[in-house]
């Protein structure tokens, strides 16, 4: 079987063996990591490992801190806003899809927003060209989503600016190589390519740490969490575990340059067919075509589900395209291995041609 979910999404083998191993006693400690005191030595060791991990994975500048928190992207929507209005009550967001203008909307409750660019206009089947950006000097931040799983659309240039860029790096972080030096901040969700649900990483430069409105909840507060190594709580700590395990097989994968290269591969396999088998049609634009995320439809809709199912009984599974664009949705992330992608696209071409024999049949039987 493989695994096409869009998130949570597949673990690699070597990690849930793992995970199996330790799971009632880790490394002799006779506790399990769910058991362990977030103070205790033992899950000390596994949260300076992740955390050191994860800097070396993608070269993090000194000035930078890492924080392990709770509460899903969707509250960091409004959580970063909480903490990077305190000072200046406007911020830019470029909005290129389904999660890009949930997280604007979430950030309107804090201040003002302004749509500095978007691509509503085109269905979101694009990025709009930087040119277009109409950014407010004065904006504390300006906020991007750089990739749109339910839409299908990735950055794949990320611009320098006059004001901290912030982004919602959730679906494709750690998919490829990005300088965290041109982002005053960044914060993904566990659940495509880090681990399991639980888990939010927000990463984010020394200079935006006290920017927060006095509304912020404690915990939530990012300069609180940074200054108390992200224990003002208790941390998400088997999920910090499992994100550890994932950092440490990326880096035995040769880090993001060789993971970078491998989903590309992947994707570029995926589109080159839908491309040329008319029975299949891809609608954004191949300049902002995501690598992880790669979203299409049939040219004959009304037979969707009907792929969905004969997908599922060859052992495809979670197929379906997201529920505000409908088609199919095939997510390419980390653990998703090259002779996936391979099977997906020997069963499309199959399904393809047995619908072409079909209508062939029922022309010349009509």
């Amino acid at each position: 079987m493989y695994n096409f979910s869009a998130g949570p999404a597949q673990l690699p083998k070597e990690i849930l063996n793992k995970a199996k191993e330790d799971l009632l006693d880790w490394h002799g400690s006779g506790m399990s990591v769910m058991e362990m005191p977030f103070t205790s030595d033992e899950y000390k060791a596994i949260s300076e490992r992740a955390h050191n991990d994860l800097r070396k994975l993608i070269n993090l500048p000194d000035d930078y801190h890492i924080l392990f928190l709770q509460g899903g992207a969707y509250a960091h929507f409004a959580l970063v806003a909480m903490n990077l209005l305190g000072q200046k009550q406007t911020a830019d967001y470029i909005q290129t899809g389904h999660w890009s203008t949930r997280a604007l909307n979430e950030a309107r409750r804090y201040g003002d927003i302004n749509i500095a660019a978007s691509s509503v206009s085109s269905g979101f089947n694009r990025i709009p060209p930087y040119e277009q950006w109409q950014l407010n000097p004065e904006a504390a931040y300006c906020h991007i989503t750089t990739n749109e799983t339910a839409n299908g659309v990735q950055f794949h240039d990320i611009p320098k600016l006059p004001i901290p860029l912030v982004a919602d790096v959730t679906s494709d972080f750690l998919t490829r190589q990005l300088d965290v030096s041109q982002f005053g901040l960044i914060y993904a969700s566990a659940q495509k390519n880090i681990g399991p649900t639980g888990l939010t990483i927000v990463i984010i430069h020394n200079t935006l740490l006290n920017q927060a409105m006095e509304m912020v909840p404690t915990v939530f507060n990012y300069g609180r969490q940074a200054s108390n190594n992200g224990r003002v709580n208790t941390p998400p700590t088997y999920s910090v575990y499992i994100a550890g395990l994932m950092f440490s097989w990326l880096l035995e994968q040769g880090g993001i340059k060789a993971i970078e290269q491998a989903n590309q591969h992947k994707a570029q396999r995926l589109y080159e067919f839908i491309d040329n088998n008319s029975f299949y049609q891809c609608s954004v634009d191949p300049s902002a075509r995501s690598i992880v995320n790669v979203c299409f439809e049939l040219t004959d809709m009304s037979r969707t589900e009907d792929f969905l199912s004969e997908a599922s009984k060859k052992g495809f599974v979670n197929l379906k395209g997201h529920g505000i664009r409908g088609g199919v949705r095939v997510s390419l992330y980390n653990a998703m291995p090259i002779e996936g992608v391979d099977a997906l696209v020997a069963f499309m071409k199959t399904y393809s041609a047995s619908q072409s024999q079909t209508r062939l049949k029922k022309s010349f039987h009509g």
